[in-house]
């Protein structure tokens, strides 16, 4: 089964900093939808300040919310020009090395 991993990587001007706050707001939004629980066993995601990236895995309904909420958090915040988004397929057994290559 493959993952289902999406990166953003950010312009310049944005702060990471920002950028990881606002993740971290996506997940606790998210976490009002599903759970707590179902969020901490499901979603999987990482800031890579040095690289300007985020990576979330993207194959759970959970991880998919995520996904969905930040794009409008960071969209509204920097703007849509201020960021790409880059989905990365990968199997289990490469998912760690996929997620550390997106970064």
């Amino acid at each position: 089964m493959k993952k289902d991993i999406v990166r953003y990587t950010f312009s310049q001007p944005v702060s990471m900093r920002e950028a990881e706050e606002t993740l971290l707001l996506a997940v606790l939004a998210v976490e009002s939808l599903f759970g707590e629980s179902t969020v901490r066993l499901d979603a999987s995601f990482s800031i890579d300040s040095s690289r300007r990236a985020c990576v979330i895995d993207a194959s759970t309904d959970g991880g998919r919310a995520i996904c969905r909420v930040f794009t409008g958090f960071v969209s509204r915040e920097f703007g849509s020009e201020a960021f790409e988004i880059h989905r990365v397929d990968a199997s289990p057994a490469k998912e760690t090395a996929a997620c550390a290559a997106a970064c």
